[in-house]
């Protein structure tokens, strides 16, 4: 008789995922004990013998790490190849499953960051700061809101199309085509990335010259904006990204660096204090 995996497996292994993904994270494994405890409901379904669920357990212990929504991809995909090899399906062994996930989670990694963190976060964002102008709680309450049923739904149904694609997703995900996805959802980031910076980070200096009599007759900021409107805020993200993509440097430092430019530029009279950076 064919096995097949039961609605409540799929759905505890789905959920297993959702909020326990990033379980015992640690730089050695990563994710591996999240993956873990997500394939523990289906081997426990598809399997009666203890030594069959052991030895289908332990393929799921190597290194695994991946953007977590669309990864729930890569938990579902595994979870048919594992019905599969229930079923004694010749063509799915130990290297077959493994083999597809160190193929996976890089390439889903590369599409969910750019989807997720660089382009739909920020969005949410972005709408969530107007909506809590004026101090009000409306934005914090929309974002909490939406960013979780967008989380829950977007990573409910890449689990469940992974498990009814099985394999026939991996070529898509890693030929051609989701090199070009990747590339196209890359460009679409990098877009919303400097449209969020533009609305949000207005840097601006107080540079400014006066005659004697106390009349301004140039303003460093004015001429700016009439040869390049944002320039100092271009530049600012340019000398973050270079901090971090090419010099290594971590957020957190350079957060602090940023800290120590704008008091020194107040103190020399480049920034204005009354503004807000």
């Amino acid at each position: 008789m064919e096995k097949k995996i039961s609605k409540k497996a799929l759905s505890r292994s789905f959920h297993h995922w959702y909020y326990g993904n990033l379980t015992c994270f640690t730089q050695e494994h990563m994710q591996t004990f999240g993956y873990l405890a997500s394939m523990l409901p289906i081997v426990e379904d598809l399997y009666d013998n203890k030594e069959d669920q052991k030895r289908s357990m332990n393929t799921y212990t190597a290194f695994f790490n991946t953007e977590p929504q669309i990864g729930a991809l890569v938990v579902g995909i595994t979870a048919g190849l594992e019905e599969a090899r229930a079923n004694q399906s010749g063509e799915v062994d130990d290297e077959t499953i493994n083999g597809l996930r160190a193929g996976l989670m890089g390439p889903l990694a590369g599409i969910g960051d750019s989807l997720i963190v660089g382009t739909l976060i920020p969005i949410l964002l972005g709408v969530s700061m107007g909506l809590s102008s004026g101090g009000s709680p409306i934005g914090a309450i929309f974002y909490i809101v939406v960013w979780n049923l967008l989380a829950y739904f977007g990573m409910k149904f890449a689990y469940y199309k992974g498990y009814e694609l099985g394999g026939k997703a991996v070529e898509f995900l890693v030929g051609p085509v989701g090199n070009s996805l990747r590339k196209a959802i890359g460009c679409l980031g990098a877009m919303v990335i400097g449209a969020v910076a533009a609305s949000w980070v207005p840097i601006t200096t107080a540079i400014s010259l006066k005659n004697a009599s106390g009349k301004e007759y140039l303003n460093l900021q004015n001429q700016l904006d009439g040869v390049y409107p944002g320039l100092l805020t271009g530049v600012f993200i340019v000398f973050c990204w270079w901090l971090m993509a090419k010099k290594n440097i971590s957020p957190i430092k350079v957060m602090l660096l940023l800290v120590v430019i704008a008091f020194l530029g107040v103190l020399c009279g480049f920034f204005n204090p009354g503004l807000k950076y």
